[in-house]
């Protein structure tokens, strides 16, 4: 692939053509034409999180959290190569047609690889996880997807927002998030690190918030010393959507525009994703900036565009077709990441369903023919899509009567007509309910009350939830299923950890499936789970907690009592967990320790009558004074297992995997020994409790 430092050779005789008038234009996201140079206009806006979004049709993928859940580098980086198809397909056609609008270029805002180290963020669903060593290996997979391996980039990649960044949404362009030097290198940096050192992302995304005082995106520690000399990032810069406005609007750093725009120069924030980017005229004619801080913004932007073969005819990723995009074989890879994506979270010898011994089913719940429930934020068009409704009729086809009724709302008092009386769909679910054997109540979020503040959709919260339970009518509604005395199989659809508040242990409460939001294929994803045609095989990315009582304040960006590493109490979910069909054992763990790396090794036995896939979890655990509280994950691997197999796999952990941070934000191996923790979710009593399965352990010394 084309070097930096190639490329930013010809960007330099580029720029070196252009007035400065010509350069400060080009330093925002739309950047105009400058028809002397033959340089046409470009917006740097597109969105790829779990599909090339906003752009027409495409093909939609479980939205990023819904990917975590399959704890799969290999297929996160199929999934993000089939973005970067895609997006090279319709930005060609695009291109021929002289549409030059926003999300139709080839830089992407993608992937967002910030922590989510509260349930309660609406963006949550934007992200990896809480978990800074699966979002590093995920965030890692995905970028090196979506940029290719080819003579130029296929798209360029862009890890946001940097950083500590994850709530809440109401207060995000005003709000400074304390946080400590361990806790900064410990779990909010790795991640983004991991971007630059092992996929060299090509452009940063500054963040809204401040960090310990000082705007993010112009924060001097972020952008130069770590991001620019530390971890030596050769790409560019650029703003969340106006977070250089909040730089003197709402965080009163600066006075004016024009101060925020030289201080962004400086610092190395190359471009304005906003509008103020021509208040660097002004800066200019001050003296807070140089024109020679303003060219070197304008040759990191076009860097990237050399990188990516804009100004080249002989770039092989010019070729791919329109065809190209939203394919039969695109859409089987969705559809086979929903069914990896899929939690199963309990099961009381319930699931699989089968079909022979059912008269009818009834399928209850706003989300049951939700197509929002599909998609999450931040999604393209989907030419077909098969809601869970959907999916469940056409798997039963005439084996049993499907009886429909949506039951309630997703929010409000009223499902459909407020000419009606509250609740008034309510006797159409019972009744449907009370035809039925089985009842598969379909609830849950959908992003219009889950998501980004400023979204016109999220109507309460800016986007964020207060608690971690349903809204009220959904409960009252699957209180009243629960007492017909009939199966319930609870179908949630969340981007985020949802409890049930305590109706989880309900007798008539059968089984839990957590969705996601899982792309347009979840419908078909969900029924193959539900009849046994595919086992279950998704492991949460978040822990799931009875309660926000649980959580220190939301505004708190200490990790203390947050996410498995630091949880001190017994969570709903543990990280990490999600059942299968199958009957597996784990067995023989070896340890063979060399001089950089631990090569573990374990025996998995599936004793079912069904091929599962699984997914082997190692965690470790030094006695360092500056280790985590409880463990943290080092590493991980998917297994695929037929019926009645056995299988023995090795996963190769490198030693510094067991490396702490200390108070100082130094990481180093320290401590005598490591205690390695093998098993198929975090390891905890709860674990134990929901598996029936101890892990298995073994020590390692450090020195």
């Amino acid at each position: 692939m084309m070097s930096h430092e190639t490329a930013k050779e010809r960007a330099t005789k580029i720029v070196a053509q252009m007035t400065l008038d010509e350069k400060i234009a080009q330093i925002n996201f739309r950047a105009p034409e400058i028809k002397r140079l033959g340089i046409p206009d470009y917006n740097y806006w597109n969105e790829a999180l779990h599909g090339v979004a906003r752009a027409g049709v495409a093909t939609v993928f479980p939205q990023a959290i819904g990917l975590a859940a399959m704890f799969d580098e290999e297929m996160m980086e199929e999934i993000a190569d089939v973005i970067s198809t895609e997006g090279r397909a319709k930005y060609n056609q695009y291109h021929a047609e002289g549409d030059h609008d926003i999300y139709k270029g080839l830089t992407y805002w993608s992937p967002n690889i910030n922590i989510f180290r509260d349930p309660r963020w609406g963006r949550g669903q934007e992200t990896y996880g809480e978990d800074p060593y699966l979002t590093a290996r995920l965030g890692v997979a995905f970028i090196k997807g979506l940029q290719g391996d080819g003579p130029y980039l296929k798209l360029a990649a862009c890890a946001k927002h940097f950083a500590v960044h994850s709530g809440p949404e109401a207060d995000r362009h005003s709000f400074d998030a304390v946080v400590s030097k361990k806790d900064l290198y410990e779990t909010y940096l790795p991640a983004f690190e991991k971007a630059v050192k092992e996929a060299d992302v090509e452009s940063f995304m500054g963040a809204y918030n401040a960090v310990n005082g000082i705007p993010a995106v112009v924060h001097p520690e972020l952008m130069q010393d770590i991001l620019r000399e530390d971890w030596q990032f050769k790409g560019h810069v650029v703003s969340d959507y106006a977070a250089l406005e909040d730089v003197h609007e709402n965080h009163h750093y600066t006075k004016t525009a024009a101060e925020t725009m030289a201080i962004a120069m400086k610092v190395g924030c190359n471009l304005c994703a906003g509008n103020i980017s021509h208040h660097l005229h002004q800066a200019f004619e001050q003296g807070l900036v140089t024109e020679s801080e303003i060219t070197a913004s304008v040759i990191q932007l076009f860097t990237t565009r050399v990188r990516l073969g804009m100004f080249d005819d002989d770039n092989p990723y010019d070729q791919i077709p329109y065809s190209d995009n939203d394919t039969p074989a695109h859409h089987h890879v969705s559809l086979e990441a929903a069914r990896k994506s899929i939690v199963l979270l309990k099961n009381d010898q319930m699931l699989p369903l089968n079909k022979a011994a059912l008269d009818a089913v009834a399928v209850i719940g706003p989300n049951a023919t939700s197509s929002e429930a599909l998609k999450g934020n931040y999604f393209g068009t989907a030419s077909k899509e098969t809601h869970f409704l959907a999916g469940i009729q056409t798997a039963l086809n005439s084996e049993a009567r499907v009886y429909y009724a949506k039951g309630c709302h997703l929010y409000t008092e009223h499902a459909e007509s407020t000419l009606s009386s509250k609740h008034e769909r309510e006797s159409e679910a019972i009744i449907a309910a009370k035809h039925a054997d089985v009842v598969i109540a379909c609830l849950g979020l959908d992003p219009t009350i889950e998501g980004e503040q400023g979204d016109a959709g999220n109507v309460y919260g800016s986007g964020d939830k207060e608690t971690l339970y349903l809204p009220p009518v959904q409960i009252r509604l699957l209180k009243k299923l629960l007492a017909l005395d009939k199966p319930v199989v609870v179908v949630v659809a969340a981007g985020s950890a949802i409890s049930l508040n305590g109706l989880e242990s309900h007798p008539q409460l059968k089984a839990i499936i957590h969705t996601w939001y899982p792309g347009s294929f979840g419908g078909q994803a969900l029924a193959e789970i539900l009849f046994g045609d595919v086992s279950p095989s998704g492991k949460l990315p978040v822990t799931f907690y009875k309660s926000t009582d649980q959580l220190p304040p939301f505004n708190d960006y200490s990790m203390t009592k947050r996410t498995y590493r630091y949880i001190e109490s017994e969570p709903l979910y543990p990280f990490g967990f999600g059942l299968t069909y199958g009957d597996v054992t784990l067995d023989n763990l070896m340890i063979e320790h060399q001089t950089d790396k631990v090569n573990v090794s374990v025996t998995l036995t599936n004793h079912a009558a069904c091929p599962i896939e699984e997914v082997i979890q190692i965690y470790g655990k030094t006695d360092s004074v500056f280790e985590v509280r409880n463990t943290k994950l080092i590493g991980f691997k998917r297994v695929a297992l037929s019926a009645r197999d056995t299988a023995t796999v090795t996963v190769s952990v490198p030693i510094d995997h067991l490396s702490v941070v200390d108070n100082d934000g130094i990481r180093r191996l320290d401590g005598t020994k490591a205690e390695l923790f093998v098993h198929t979710a975090s390891p905890s009593p709860i674990s134990e409790k929901l598996t029936g399965q101890k892990p298995l352990k073994a020590s390692l010394p450090l020195n």
